[in-house]
């Protein structure tokens, strides 16, 4: 079954008395990177299924967006540093 992309969701729960936060999500670029991180530290990320893992409650934060000046002196330095924004594969 294909989801549409609304009901591909990611929902993250946690509570004050655990140190792990629960996620479970459908989007694909989130999941490779928790399976990596879960390949890599084991002992920290756990899989629990195919879309839900365990993380330390720590790993989840909410950020204050950047300003626009901000966000232009990041790309300015990024540009002088000859960084390449990564390009998409094409299907094989």
């Amino acid at each position: 079954m294909k989801l549409s992309l609304y009901e591909q969701e990611t929902i993250i729960i946690y509570n004050q008395a655990e140190d792990t936060a629960e996620v479970y999500t459908h989007d694909p670029r989130l999941l490779e990177k928790l399976r990596r991180l879960a390949e890599k530290y084991p002992d920290q990320i756990v899989k629990k299924d195919r879309q839900t893992f365990l993380v330390p409650k720590r790993c989840v934060s909410v950020r204050e967006p950047y300003s626009n000046q901000r966000r232009k002196a990041a790309s300015e330095r990024a540009k002088a540093a000859g960084y390449r924004p990564p390009t998409k594969r094409s299907a094989p």
